[in-house]
């Protein structure tokens, strides 16, 4: 470990939490250099919804790749991009019937809300955007604007400029309307804001700790912003392409955002690739007004397209749903009887086990979670002080691979619970 100490830079985090050298992966599990086997719980920060080195995915790259095909074009026209854009409106956004524009800003999920920020005020006029306490919504200087955590914020160097954060309906809370406070604060004259270009929402908070709105909430803003001239941005860049059980997580509530974020997944087997999908009306765009090198990555395309293949082929999204209530039937059984005032929460294959009523510092579920790794589970948690289990599984995995990963949460968590009341 000794070259990555030395070398390489400090703010390095998660090979502190999962301190071995990875040499290969499978599907669900990843493999050190010696060896040990790790199940998954974590996929690539949700970039790996289709399982780690999907062979289809695979293939086709490699068919693509022996054919000679071309690797960077900028965002000229090419074969790989045609088929994906077509597969993609064709096989997602059509039977939805969304009208989206699709752009392609550049290669990570914070390029994508940047171009979002960016559209939205050339479209509005107007600065202002409104986000939520317990986002994240990138590190780049306008997305961690919109990033509530004082950690990413504090290193910045910089005022973070032209955010408002609004109380989303988690915690204290959700003692109250916060969907009319938000109304309160745009029609109040003397609130001291401006009527916002947007409002920019994830519907289940990842980072934040595994917290989903319901569906009545999401269609209250969505009404909120229709009123008030206010662009809907929803960030599904870490829970679409199927993580709660439908591609885009928005559909449940049977809304229409005027954009969506796309990255992670989206790029099939963990490959960079991000989107930015809009309304037709809003796509106001210049010729190279928002640019960047690698937006054109074109055997992300083929690996994209082939994700839509094992989507359909592999039946995902059914399998999603099912596979969610063997979760929630164990959690109930067998996890949260370890104590009472343990909380879970989440949709589709995103939940979370909350310690905070234990210890709200997150030094007994940082505990869990190392116990967790040392029984062969990688998993990361999320959060306020980090104290919530993040269960984020490749989206193909089995019930008995999950099976295998909730008994380990669950035996950690007795281990070291019992050590720690023993104390």
């Amino acid at each position: 470990m000794s070259i990555f100490e030395q070398t390489e830079s400090e703010v390095r985090s998660y090979c502190r939490a999962f301190p071995v050298v990875f040499d290969r992966s499978e599907g669900c599990f990843m493999y050190d250099e010696d060896g040990n086997k790790y199940l998954d719980f974590f996929a690539g920060a949700g970039a790996l919804n289709y399982g780690h080195n999907n062979p289809y995915i695979i293939g086709k790259m490699t068919e693509y790749l022996q054919h000679g095909g071309i690797l960077h074009a900028l965002d000229m026209s090419t074969v790989a991009k045609r088929k994906f854009l077509t597969d993609f409106q064709e096989r997602i956004l059509k039977p939805r019937g969304l009208d989206y524009k699709v752009m392609f800003p550049a290669p990570t999920g914070t390029n994508a809300v940047e171009s979002a920020f960016k559209l939205a005020r050339k479209v509005k006029g107007r600065q202002t955007i409104f986000a939520f306490q317990g986002a994240f919504h990138g590190m780049s200087l306008g997305s961690l604007a919109a990033t509530s955590h004082a950690y990413p914020r504090a290193a910045s160097g910089t005022p973070l400029l032209g955010v408002t954060f609004m109380p989303f309906p988690y915690g204290f809370n959700k003692s109250f309307d916060t969907i009319g406070y938000i109304e309160n604060v745009i029609e109040d004259d003397h609130s001291g804001s401006e009527v916002p270009a947007a409002i920019v929402v994830e519907t289940v908070q990842a980072e934040g700790g595994i917290i989903p709105v319901d569906v009545e909430w999401q269609r209250r803003l969505r009404e909120l912003c229709y009123k008030h001239g206010i662009l809907l941005i929803v960030d599904d860049i870490q829970i679409g392409c199927g993580r709660t059980g439908e591609f885009f997580s928005f559909e449940k509530a049977g809304i229409v955002p005027d954009m969506v974020t796309l990255s992670k997944s989206i790029g099939g087997i963990g490959l960079p690739m991000a989107l930015l999908l809009m309304r037709p009306e809003l796509d106001i765009w210049g010729p190279a007004e928002h640019n960047g090198t690698f937006r054109g990555n074109q055997l992300a395309f083929v690996a994209a397209d082939a994700a839509l293949d094992v989507l359909e082929n592999d039946h995902l999204l059914e399998h999603v749903k099912q596979t969610e209530k063997f979760l929630v039937k164990y959690v109930e059984e067998k996890i949260l009887p370890l104590d009472p005032r343990i909380e879970y929460r989440g949709r589709g294959l995103i939940y979370g086990i909350d310690f905070t009523a234990l210890d709200p510092s997150g030094a007994l579920a940082g505990k869990i979670s190392k116990k967790c790794f040392e029984n062969g589970l990688i998993i990361e948690r999320s959060g306020r002080n980090d104290t919530v289990l993040k269960i984020l599984p490749p989206l193909v995995i089995t019930e008995e691979e999950l099976k295998q990963g909730l008994d380990i949460i669950a035996s950690s968590a007795a281990e070291i619970m019992s050590k720690e009341i023993a104390k």
